[in-house]
């Protein structure tokens, strides 16, 4: 995200929209294609993923500004959810018996490919500063680590070339389409989607921010935090069968939600590394089984709505993180960083933010048969311009990091609302769940006498 806005001028307000511009395209598919999965095949969605992907990664390697960007992720919103969609069916559809538990190794792979990304990605901005590239190359080298993708890509393509896949447990069971529609408007699946908003924007929104964030708390680079939150959820999502059988999964999100909303306000109280660390070690071990619970709920609950509950879940909580939660994290983050200079150092502030208006960008499409070059207007709201801070004295350096520190601690104040709201949601629906639980058991007992 740093690199982004960096290299084409964006701020935190506009570069949130540009990487979260396609996710009404993958709403859109994993809508769709949840509901058609069970006539194309888990295998056929997995090979349009693939191909999505493959478009995604070369558009933004190859971007040019704002809109090259969103373009490139649009392809990769319409990958994502199309794994999404057809993943979480299969792993349901193979073990069906432990659902909640197998959902939980699955998607520990999640954080299992963020730590090998992190670290590729650091270690490769490391060893090309220790080889003392040109600042050129530099400037150019965060093409090269979005390029690694490739691999994983080819990957699973050879994966699932020729592999036969299951039909999907509402394929097996012959449900009607018409029972798996009504069950979509049941009206505790729909609180769940609410749900899924609050987990999703937890969980996710802070990772995709956390590298400039915990930089302008700390000064330590964030994305190796990311790394090692990212571990932590690698490990115990191995453990989420036990975890939720001691807690219940209802228990287990209200336990989620205590813990990492006092993570998230622990890392905005946080002044120095080794306290970010002990932050973030509360906060990953909160989000940690979020999404694969709240997955593993809805099927369970609600098995007669199969693939198509699955994705409409997974598609609400992917348009509120693009749309709501990950841009408001950046406009939040612009608001507070230029009200805080504006209101205590006007002067520096006249010498680092750039004016708002409406510039022309050029923008060219290497990969497009028909398009070339456009001009193109964006409109660059007030941002700080971290080529003139670097020009500034250090003390007006620190008067600008402190503005950066004030914005990103605050902003991570704002997100803790949403697991404390999901406190309160989770607690009354564990509370009717135990309430519930003393007369089906006596009714199960009347029925058998």
């Amino acid at each position: 995200m740093g690199d982004l806005g960096a290299r084409f001028e964006l701020n935190k307000s506009w570069l949130g929209l540009a990487v979260s511009a396609g996710a009404i395209a993958g709403v859109c598919v994993q809508f769709f294609g949840s509901a058609l999965l069970d006539f194309i095949g888990i295998g056929t969605a997995l090979w349009v993923a693939c191909a999505a992907h493959l478009c995604g990664v070369t558009a933004v390697i190859a971007a040019q500004g704002f809109w090259s960007i969103a373009l490139g992720s649009f392809f990769l919103a319409i990958a994502g959810s199309m794994v999404e969609t057809a993943i979480n069916p299969l792993a349901t559809a193979m073990y069906p018996e432990k659902r909640i538990h197998i959902l939980n190794l699955l998607h520990a792979w999640w954080p299992g490919g963020l730590i090998i990304g992190g670290l590729l990605a650091y270690g490769f901005g490391e060893a090309l500063g220790a080889a003392h590239v040109s600042q050129e190359t530099l400037a150019a080298s965060w093409r090269i680590k979005l390029a690694f993708v490739y691999v994983p890509i080819l990957i699973y393509a050879i994966l699932i070339f020729r592999q036969p896949f299951p039909k999907t447990e509402r394929a097996q069971a012959g449900v009607p389409a018409r029972v798996m529609l009504r069950e979509a408007l049941r009206p505790l699946f729909l609180l769940l989607v609410f749900c899924m908003f609050l987990t999703a924007s937890t969980e996710l929104a802070p990772n995709r921010w956390v590298h400039v964030f915990v930089e302008d708390i700390v000064g330590f680079p964030g994305i190796l935090v990311l790394v090692y939150t990212s571990g932590l959820m690698f490990v115990l999502r191995h453990f989420a069968g036990p975890v939720a059988k001691v807690f219940s999964p209802l228990g287990l999100l209200v336990v989620s939600s205590v813990v990492s909303a006092l993570g998230l306000l622990a890392m905005s109280y946080s002044s120095g590394v080794a306290a970010m660390f002990s932050a973030a070690t509360i906060f990953g071990i909160g989000v940690t089984y979020y999404w694969p619970t709240m997955l593993g709920i809805t099927a369970e609950w609600f098995p007669k709505g199969g693939a198509f509950l699955l994705g409409i879940i997974g598609a609400a909580a992917g348009l509120f993180l693009s749309y709501v939660t990950i841009p408001g994290m950046g406009a939040l983050h612009d608001h507070y960083t230029l009200d805080t200079l504006n209101t205590q150092s006007p002067e520096v502030a006249a010498l680092v933010v750039d004016k708002e208006g409406w510039v022309a960008e050029e923008v060219h499409f290497p990969y497009s048969l028909i398009a070339r070059d456009h001009l193109v207007l964006v409109k660059k709201e007030m941002r700080v311009d971290d080529d003139k801070v670097k020009a500034l004295p250090k003390e007006q350096q620190t008067v600008v990091e402190g503005a950066k520190r004030n914005a990103a601690q605050l902003t991570f104040r704002w997100v803790a609302v949403f697991p404390a709201a999901l406190i309160v949601i989770f607690g009354v629906m564990l509370l009717c769940e135990r309430r519930k639980r003393p007369r089906e058991q006596a009714a199960a007992k009347a029925g058998g006498g």
